[in-house]
Parts: C-alpha cells; structure tokens; sequence
C-alpha cells in the first residue's frame, strides 16, 4: 500500500507524461485528485486536470511555463536508448540542469528526480554516466529534491522488457552473464512518484536516494525471471542461456544493422547488461510510511502478459 499520510491535492509539473513511466504517473496523479501541467513535445487532447505545455527539456520558456504555480515537479523525462551516447548528455544532463534552473525561476522547491539503477556503476555505460551526473546536478541545486533508482520497469504500453516477453513465447529467452536483478511495475513506480511529490509528506524522503523494487529480497536470478515470464505468456519452462559478453557484442551489432536506430540492443545496453548485480539495496529502501509495493512479481508480469495480448501484441 501506499504511505499512510494524509495526502493533499496538488499541482505537479511533469515531463516524460507521454511516455511508458511518465504516463502511468499522470494517470495515478489525476486518481489522487491532484492537477499537473505536463510537458510534451507535441499537441495532445484535452483531458482534465492537465495542462498540457509544448516544449522540450531545452526550451526554458517552455519549462518555467511548466513549473509556474507547482507545488513540486517530477523529472521523468529522459533518453534510455540511443545509438548515439553522446546523446546522452545533452538529454539527460543538460535536460536535468534547464529543469532545475527552471524549477528556480518558478519558486518551486520540491524537486523529484527518476534516475536509474546504472547511476551506482557509471563507468559501465555512457547511459549510466549520465544519469550519475545528473543526479550530481540534482543534488547541488540547493532544492528539496529526491533522486528514485527504478531496477528494471515493466507493465503495460512497456516495449524493452516485451522483447523478453516475446521471446519467451517462442521458448527461449537469451541472458547475459549469470547475475540477479530487481524489478518493479510502473504502476507501483508510479505511486512512489506521486507520493514523493506531495511536499506535506513525510520528512523522512527529503534528499534521500531509493532503490525500490517489487518486495522480493535480493531481486530475482536472471534464470528465475526468464522462467516467470515464460509462465506470464502460458510456457511451463522456456530455454534460457546464459550469453557470453563477446556473444552480446555481436548480438547488438546484428541488431544496429538489421533494426538502425531503433535497434532495443545497443553497445551501451551491453556494458550494463554484463554486470552481475543489479539488485536494489536494502539501505536504499524507500521507508513504509511513504511507500510499499502493490504489486508482486509473478502478479505483475501475468498481467502484464495478458496486456500484451489483449493488445495484439503478443
């Protein structure tokens, strides 16, 4: 359940709303009777409670205008994939530093900031690097902020796990190197988002780290996931190999000449995928007055198999 406080209606800035996390959070804002003003990169239909602002993480007029009249933002927006690394930067970096300074001009103090587990290890990945600079940046600023690590998310409208998905109804689900890793809904994430942003909350979240999960103590063996999904999508044992990391190498070249620029597995993702530990730390969890997951894993990835197909997906 979520944290036992009295909650108050707020209004809430946020990026990254149109996108797979970014959404789930506007859905569960709009549920707890909060108002948003929302970034997005194109026009979007009205819808109540929200404001819709078009801009981009680099158009500061765009992003005061976002911030103007909010009780806290929450910075979701963010590049997770590119075949470009550098791009990693100017998104994820610069991005973060033009919302602080906007979060600035508008007064607003309470700042909420999605980074990623990669941010422990960012020797590993230019992805990780950049979240580990902006989460620098976000813990300079001088505001009341809150830096969340989400392990791997997953739920529906989700397309980088539904490869793992899609793979285990086919019978095999290619690993990297032994290891375990944690995971957690979007839905669950969501809720952990929307209750950082209430600034009457609990004092306990104000400029911590957390890694949340799903509840399952030390995550989950690579092999136990690729089996649980293969249960999600109706197989009783699908073939999962571990794969070496030369074996990985060649797989992400294969997909940046079949896939281009929309290719899932890149270099990048490689370095990440190759290291045997991303498991949330417990002196990293998120305290239960604020938060508790909802939503249990073998729950989770069922339903989220259902989606897929209900959606035509799978």
């Amino acid at each position: 359940m979520s944290g036992t406080f009295q909650r108050l209606r707020a209004r809430l800035a946020l990026t990254g709303a149109t996108g797979f996390v970014g959404s789930a959070v506007l859905d569960e804002a709009l549920g707890h009777g909060h108002d948003l003003s929302a970034l997005t990169r194109r026009a979007q239909a009205a819808r109540d409670g929200v404001a819709w602002v078009e801009g981009t993480l680099h158009d500061q007029t765009s992003l005061e205008e976002l911030c103007e009249g909010a009780d806290a933002v929450i910075h979701v927006a963010g590049l997770t994939n590119t075949p470009d690394p550098a791009e990693f930067e100017r998104a994820n970096v610069a991005g973060t530093a033009n919302m602080i300074a906007a979060a600035k001009a508008a007064g607003v103090d309470r700042f909420v900031f999605v980074s990623s587990l990669s941010a422990r290890e960012p020797e590993l990945s230019a992805y990780g690097a950049s979240k580990a600079r902006a989460e620098k940046l976000v813990m300079e600023s001088g505001l009341t902020w809150t830096i969340v690590r989400p392990p791997a998310v997953y739920g529906p409208r989700d397309t980088d796990m539904f490869e793992l998905f899609r793979s285990a109804r086919l019978g095999v689900v290619p690993l990297p190197p032994g290891g375990a890793t944690s995971i957690i809904h979007a839905h669950d994430l969501a809720a952990l988002l929307v209750a950082l942003g209430d600034t009457h909350g609990p004092k306990a979240a104000f400029r911590k780290v957390f890694e949340p999960d799903d509840g399952r103590e030390g995550g989950w063996a690579h092999k136990e996931l690729a089996q649980a999904i293969g249960r999600a999508v109706g197989r009783r044992a699908v073939f999962a190999p571990h794969l070496p990391r030369g074996v990985l190498d060649m797989a992400a070249r294969a997909d940046r000449m079949l896939r281009g620029d929309a290719a899932k597995l890149t270099a990048d993702r490689v370095g990440y995928m190759a290291h045997p530990n991303w498991v949330a730390r417990s002196d990293r969890q998120v305290p239960g007055e604020i938060w508790e997951p909802r939503i249990g894993g073998e729950e989770g990835l069922k339903a989220t198999a259902e989606w897929y197909v209900r959606e035509g997906w799978l």
